[in-house]
């Protein structure tokens, strides 16, 4: 999606320009160049973004969603920003589980909670 809106958005900069240009060709000097600016400035978003989503996806340590390499092959980003302590804390509040049940939804509510995260209704 990055190569795609990035080309987009980068075609529809050079068409805003060209059709900005040959339609304020005769206007006073502040408003000839105002309009096609519009279609400069899109065109410069699109090539940091080309080049932003290029360096992305090639990188070592990129950002990805659906991330599948194995942590011997490419350790996580997240352990050499905030730590291995850290990351454990992270996942050992994750694994808990509830102590308690909503008893309007049904929803796994940890103790001290005073409100159901689901629904909302005061327990």
């Amino acid at each position: 999606m990055g190569a795609a809106g990035s080309l987009a958005i980068s075609v529809f900069g050079i068409f805003w320009t060209i059709m900005a240009f040959t339609i304020t060709r005769d206007a006073p000097f502040p408003i000839g160049l105002f309009f096609p600016a519009f279609g400069i400035l899109f065109v410069a978003i699109g090539i940091f973004q080309a080049i932003y989503h290029y360096k992305n996806a090639t990188s070592k340590q990129r950002m990805s969603l659906f991330d599948i390499t194995d942590s011997r092959e490419e350790s996580d980003p997240l352990n050499l920003r905030f730590g291995q302590e850290a990351m454990r804390a992270v996942e050992s509040q994750e694994d808990s589980s509830p102590k308690a049940f909503c008893p309007y939804c049904g929803e796994g509510v940890k103790s001290g909670f005073q409100y159901c995260p689901k629904c909302g209704k005061k327990l």
